[in-house]
């Protein structure tokens, strides 16, 4: 019997046996009446299905809405029982601490919570995390569909192609025994430095909310939880459990915390992953100003807030501070949510009544999500169907940087191809750390790296096999380690395809340069070869002291468990490149807010402060229009193998909300997609408006069209976005004046644009 089926049984069971009183009751009446009355009695009899509502257990009724099952359940709840559901375990062994999994917990993964069989609670058994399923450490990883990293999912400006995506892998989570899966990092790339960034949405709040939203979105159809993680301005990873970011209020406001305002809104993650470090010296576990004032109180989020495996560090604080769930012990130093907390409820140190609302948020998490109603079981999984969705992820992102002289994509009429470096004769580069997924493709290659960094993982999807099987072409490959014998092949060869690469990871932050001695063989394979492309497999933004010398540059990030086809198609014009940048890629590193990286290189448990009031809440592009800095490549850049015109750009405001409309036609001769950026600066100037800038990215919009056609395309700007954070008024305010509107092809390339007057307007800060 299929999922809906059995939904339908317990529905029409439910119908019928609702107690008088509850929101079923009505239904019942309803349905109890007539030919639909006998159908709902016999469906629920003949399947059985009547014995499974257990009259004892009225939470499990699905007829009752959310908060009346989450009130019952509590109320049948010892306090042992709220206790085991508010502290998680790491699901693997931990030697260092002579720790063994929980028998119950699934092996190599990362964390389990206890449910209870005597109240049908399911227990939680948690997976990283935002690329698919992840293994931890051990002899048996699990192999299972890889997408690119989510930096590159950003790079698709596609919410409907992250959905995709996060529906993939929400549901090899949930085939593979996981009811929670730790994704949806949204952190913003203040810090190009940071060995994380591959695992977040990029640096503007509005398009890391719009994609990291449609991903939570997809792996929450699933009937499982996404977290939505790391809960705050964890934007680096150097001491990243000792540092204290400083930043005022409002800053944070329009800028990090905006990002996780606006993806709360539109994705509801049944959890929130508070991080690692301090902000303005208080663990963020425990900041009262961040999980119980901003997150639940202002932002109204029902949901639970869940630690970081090592993030907690206190019982009493963390509690009254609006923490719900110490997860993954023992990476912590104690067991601070286990009896240490029932010493403190009993003592009267933290409220019963606190106890229960943390239970009562994981409780109502798991009902909104399906937990109880739709249980996880193990089954088959369609990896074909999914490397499909993999490959599809990695082509709408792939970033055309350069294309000199149109060398991009490759003809037809190119006799010899030379491929050089990053085992593109084997494989593409994952990003590494807790969301590392071994592919059930297999592994080309596992590189050991430094102790606690690694190993280097390369999918086994080759970008030469593929472009092989795509184009007539003698292709050889070097491994790029002689610099003099590659320059050698290069000379004789049609095209030189360079795979450049920079690995990332958690726990380790870059120094934005190639690995190695990619930066001297790139050069030196230029200088004899016009034709030379460089396909970068990277983490962030990288420096490109050759990139006048090269004729094309693409942007192929970490392209998942199908990257070497969907890099190919890329190359041979089978795919049109359409993704842009989601990240100002910088000419060097003066051009940061901070040249030198606080703390690098880490020092053991080191505490420092690092100071965001130097850009506030102007991150990346704003950053770089404030202080008229050039970029190498600004954000939203992007090119492609087709040309779009554009016309009939309008502006207005209806109703307090400003709106954009335009015509875009594609004039080239093949297939492409065009993103549509809309920019909006106050006139008179960013301070007089309070803005932290110049200018917003204020709507986007990905527009796929065959060569000649047209679309007509119109944008509704949110609201927040043209605002200014009111701290006073605890408010966004959006100042009367004329703005000006346009339509960009990056942040820097205005392609059309109007002016408008714009209302002022109070939006509460509570919704």
């Amino acid at each position: 019997m299929s999922d809906g089926q059995n939904r339908t049984i317990r529905v029409a069971c439910s119908a019928v046996r609702a107690p008088a009183g509850r929101e079923g009751f009505k239904l019942s009446r309803t349905i109890a009446s007539g030919l639909a009355a006998l159908v709902a009695m016999l469906t629920c009899v003949s399947s059985g299905a009547a014995e499974q509502l257990q009259p004892d257990k009225p939470w499990m009724n699905p007829a009752l809405d959310t908060d009346s099952r989450t009130r019952v359940l509590l109320e049948a709840m010892t306090r042992d029982e709220k206790l085991a559901l508010v502290f998680g375990y790491f699901s693997s062994d931990a030697p260092w601490k002579n720790f063994k999994k929980p028998a119950a917990g699934l092996e190599q993964s990362a964390g389990y919570v206890g449910g209870s069989s005597r109240l049908g609670i399911p227990a939680l058994m948690e997976t990283d995390a935002g690329t698919g399923v992840a293994s931890q450490p051990g002899p048996n990883p699990r192999l299972r569909t890889a997408l690119p990293s989510n930096l590159a999912t950003a790079a698709s400006w596609d919410p409907d192609l992250a959905y995709a995506g996060g529906r993939m892998i929400g549901n090899e989570a949930r085939l593979s025994g996981f009811n929670v899966l730790l994704a949806g990092g949204i952190n913003l790339l203040r810090e190009p430095r940071n060995g994380r960034n591959f695992e977040y949405g990029g640096e503007d709040p509005l398009l890391a909310a719009n994609i990291v939203a449609a991903q939570i979105r997809g792996i929450q159809s699933n009937h499982i939880i996404s977290t939505i993680k790391h809960y705050a301005l964890n934007d680096q990873e150097t001491n990243r459990t000792t540092l204290s970011v400083h930043i005022d209020d409002r800053s944070a406001r329009m800028s990090d915390l905006l990002a996780f305002e606006l993806a709360i809104a539109q994705s509801s993650p049944g959890a929130v992953m508070c991080a690692y470090n301090r902000v303005n010296e208080v663990y963020s576990c425990e900041s009262r100003w961040l999980l119980d004032e901003v997150l639940k109180s202002d932002w109204g989020y029902k949901g639970f807030v869940m630690s970081d495996w090592g993030a907690t560090h206190s019982t009493i604080p963390a509690a009254n501070a609006g923490l719900d769930q110490q997860s993954g012990y023992p990476f912590d130093a104690s067991p601070y949510f286990a009896d240490a907390l029932k010493e403190a409820v009993e003592d009267g140190y933290v409220p019963a009544a606190r106890l229960d609302d943390m239970a009562a948020r994981i409780l109502r998490s798991m009902f909104v999500n399906g937990l109880f109603d739709e249980p996880v079981k193990a089954g088959d999984i369609d990896f074909a169907g999914h490397a499909e969705v993999s490959r599809a992820a990695a082509e709408g992102a792939m970033v055309l940087l350069k294309n000199d002289h149109h060398l991009l994509p490759l003809a037809k009429s190119v006799r010899s191809i030379l491929i050089v470096g990053s085992h593109a004769d084997a494989g593409v580069l994952s990003g590494g750390g807790s969301s590392q997924v071994y592919p059930v493709s297999g592994t080309a290659l596992l590189e050991r790296r430094p102790k606690g960094a690694g190993p280097r993982v390369y999918f086994r999807s080759s970008p030469m096999q593929a472009l092989a099987a795509h184009i007539p072409a003698r292709i050889t490959y070097d491994a790029g380690t002689d610099i003099k014998a590659a320059a050698k092949l290069a000379r004789h060869s049609d095209v030189v395809i360079v795979f450049a690469r920079q690995w990332t990871t958690e726990g380790l932050d870059s120094t934005m340069h190639l690995d190695e001695e990619q930066d001297a063989l790139i050069v030196a394979l230029a200088r004899v070869n016009a034709k030379t492309v460089v396909v970068l497999e990277t983490g962030g933004p990288v420096l490109m002291p050759w990139v006048d010398k090269v004729a094309a540059v693409l942007e192929a990030w970490y392209p998942g468990s199908s990257g070497g086809e969907a890099i190919a198609r890329v190359l041979v014009g089978e795919v049109n490149p359409s993704g842009r940048l989601p990240v100002t890629f910088p000419r060097s590193l003066e051009q940061l807010p901070r040249p030198h990286l606080d703390g690098f290189p880490e020092q053991h448990n080191a505490r420092f402060s690092v100071d965001y009031t130097i850009e506030g809440a102007a991150v990346g592009y704003k950053w770089f229009d404030r202080r008229h800095f050039e970029p190498l490549f600004p954000f939203g850049h992007g090119l492609s193998y087709s040309k779009f015109d554009f016309s009939n750009f309008a502006a207005e405001v209806d109703d307090k909300r400003l709106s954009v409309r335009f015509a875009v036609k594609n004039t080239g001769d093949r297939a492409g997609k065009y993103v549509a950026q809309v920019y909006v600066s106050p006139i008179g100037g960013a301070a007089a408006s309070g803005w932290e800038a110049p200018k917003r990215l204020s709507g986007f919009k990905k527009v796929s069209l065959q060569p000649g056609e047209g679309a007509d395309v119109s944008l509704s700007i949110e609201p927040r976005i043209l605002a200014v954070y009111d701290d006073a008024g605890k408010s966004w305010v959006i100042e009367e004046g004329d703005y000006d509107v346009s339509l960009s092809t990056d942040a820097r390339t205005v392609v059309s644009h109007t002016k408008v007057h714009i209302p002022r307007q109070i939006i509460p800060i509570s919704r």
